[in-house]
């Protein structure tokens, strides 16, 4: 870890720098004992949560969490051209950057909430840019997912920057966090092409009343169709405001516009050929870390400790690849192998979609391999299931000792 970034009241941000692949991150460090005082400890988990589920261009994208004692490291792609707010700070842009911006905020927003995922605090302070001046949203902390809604299909914690915050979140009668989170793109683009926020008042009161009523006025240089389109967002009943469907189709919205393409974990990837290649070493810290129940740090995301999940072998690199694949193959799964790491692919609908299980082969002597299994998308219960039932009978062959247990066998 590098130069410091950044901070807040629970977290300060670091530069960091992966040794082995030269790859630039952002290293988010929380206290534990700050965040567990304060009560914020599920906030933590759920951006956890979250920020897994959404794996999308216009999204910054957790690349891994790691914890002491005493600190959550969250180690996150480094986007290092800064807040679109220091751009919009300077004055307001011109139309088609707007829109460029725009485009890719609602590409991401409507990513997000077809996971099920609500930000519930967008605003320009928490989209960043990249050095090629696309746009990231960050910041999930107040982020909500479908378990916080209620037994109305609403979301009820007021949350969120007042300025850019919707009417129904303010009126505390329980709110729909994709209806909430569209106001909020609706207040951005008008700060984006007019320069200024268009609900501001020094009183605050003032201000919600401006905001409940959805009054405001376009400056002269905002063009027609762009007027058009933020009228249709900034409608005080949610039931009325336009969606982010029709805001997609939106034609000017449409000038130019051309849709990303998310990340998928049932994209069918390329098997390349790992010949010539070896798998990444795995430090004798972390492997003491992983295969030690006194040095197990999973129980700061995790009410109950995953047991099994991983396992040593006396087999090569490649001998145990082979082995996993062939299981999938006997299980009726589809197959991802890149390098040494493989995804083993459902194809059949489980209780939250299809399951798909990932394992990862790590060296830690010429002579030693560990082997990490774990659930990439699916039913907890599920994967549960067929981790003991089906994988741990499977490899007991090349099974040298199991995560927790203490008595190796050598097959």
């Amino acid at each position: 870890m590098g130069r410091l970034l950044g901070q807040g009241t629970f977290a300060k941000v670091y530069f960091g720098k992966n040794l082995s692949t030269q790859e630039c991150v952002a290293v988010k460090v929380i206290l534990k004992d700050l965040v567990k005082k304060e009560g914020l400890m599920e906030q933590i988990k759920r951006e956890i949560s979250v920020m897994r589920l959404v794996r999308h261009p216009h999204v910054v994208e957790l690349k891994e969490v790691m914890a002491t004692k005493a600190k959550v490291f969250f180690v996150m792609e480094y986007v290092k051209g800064g807040e679109l707010f220091a751009k919009v700070a300077k004055g307001k842009l011109k139309e088609d950057l707007a829109r460029k911006y725009f485009q890719q905020l609602i590409s991401a927003v409507d990513f997000c909430h077809s996971r099920g995922v609500y930000h519930r605090d967008l605003k320009p302070e928490n989209l960043l840019l990249d050095e090629n001046e696309d746009l990231k949203v960050s910041d999930f902390g107040l982020s909500a997912l479908p378990e916080q809604i209620w037994n109305d299909g609403l979301l009820h914690t007021r949350c969120g920057t007042p300025a850019y915050v919707a009417p129904e979140v303010l009126r505390k009668k329980g709110y729909d966090g994709a209806k909430s989170d569209i106001w909020s793109c609706g207040v951005i683009l008008f700060v984006l092409l007019a320069g200024f926020l268009p609900f501001q008042d020094e009183n605050v009161m003032k201000m919600y009343r401006k905001i409940f009523k959805a009054e405001f006025e376009f400056p002269p240089w905002i063009s027609p169709d762009a007027r058009k389109l933020i009228s249709r967002i900034l409608v005080t009943d949610p039931e009325k405001r336009i969606t982010v469907s029709e805001i997609m189709r939106n034609p000017w919205f449409q000038k130019g516009f051309c849709k990303p393409v998310a990340v998928s974990i049932d994209e069918k990837l390329t098997v390349e050929n790992a010949k010539n290649s070896s798998p990444p070493f795995y430090n004798a810290f972390e492997f003491i870390s992983s295969m030690s129940t006194g040095f197990d740090l999973s129980g700061l995301f995790e009410n109950k400790r995953k047991s099994g999940s991983m396992f040593t072998s006396r087999c090569s690199s490649s001998a145990i690849m082979g082995k996993l694949e062939t299981l999938a193959e006997k299980l009726n799964f589809g197959v991802c192998a890149k390098e040494f790491k493989l995804k083993m692919l459902g194809k059949e609908e489980g209780r939250k979609g299809k399951l798909v299980v990932t394992a990862e082969v790590f060296e830690v002597a010429p002579e030693v391999a560990v082997v990490e299994f774990s659930k990439s998308a699916g039913d907890t219960l599920e994967y549960k299931k067929f981790y003991e039932e089906e994988v741990r009978p499977a490899l007991k062959d090349i099974v040298w000792t199991w995560q927790g247990e203490d008595n190796c066998q050598c097959n």
